[in-house]
């Protein structure tokens, strides 16, 4: 009877000292998800993106394209090609569509993305610059607190979180920053539209 009142002290006593959280989203660390579980929708293209095109052996059609505001680039032999919410992938395929139809038999098109201009992602907190800031692809979020010009003195780095839209649903991942720092975790991949937010460390 002494030793279950000695618990129930505990548990109430350890209660007492933790503050609730802010609000009621699903937080998960890093360690307990499988990174499909929080994987959004895949970038796409949009307004002002950059890209590259290269064609295997045909340096004519290989260079740099910007993407319009009514979402196309346009491209030689083919005038305006439309990429608007395309991956790099389909956007390639857009452009062989339109060589294969008169121009080329076999063409072998590549289409890398130079920058996500149409792309943002947001850095709050303790950062000492917050704000938004253009994505890149394979942004790490050690890239975007550097962008954002690092950590303030009372940032709480372990207890960052990433708010990420997943089919339709806000799901925050708790991200141990200075453990990547420290190389004891892997780096976090950002995606467009990635919240970061660094809460104020209480110790």
């Amino acid at each position: 009877m002494v030793r279950s009142s000695l618990l129930l002290l505990l548990v109430l006593g350890a209660a007492c000292r933790t503050p609730k959280p802010r609000d009621t989203g699903t937080v998960v660390d890093t360690a307990e998800v499988n990174p499909a579980e929080v994987r959004g929708t895949a970038s796409t293209l949009g307004s002002g993106d950059l890209l590259e095109v290269r064609v295997y052996q045909e340096a004519d059609l290989s260079g740099v394209f910007r993407v319009s505001p009514e979402g196309t680039i346009d491209y030689p032999l083919c005038g305006k090609v439309s990429v608007l919410n395309m991956s790099s992938s389909k956007a390639a395929d857009a452009v062989t569509g339109c060589l294969k139809n008169g121009f080329l038999k076999s063409p072998q098109v590549t289409v890398l993305v130079r920058e996500y201009t149409s792309k943002k992602v947001f850095v709050l907190g303790e950062i000492t610059k917050p704000g938004t800031f253009p994505y890149e692809e394979n942004m790490s979020i050690i890239q975007a607190v550097t962008l954002a010009g690092g950590f303030t003195k009372l940032a709480s780095k372990n207890g960052t979180s990433v708010t990420r839209l997943v089919e339709g649903q806000e799901t925050r991942v708790r991200v141990p920053v200075a453990d990547i720092e420290l190389g004891r975790q892997k780096n976090f991949q950002l995606q467009p539209g990635d919240i970061v937010f660094v809460p104020e460390s209480f110790f």
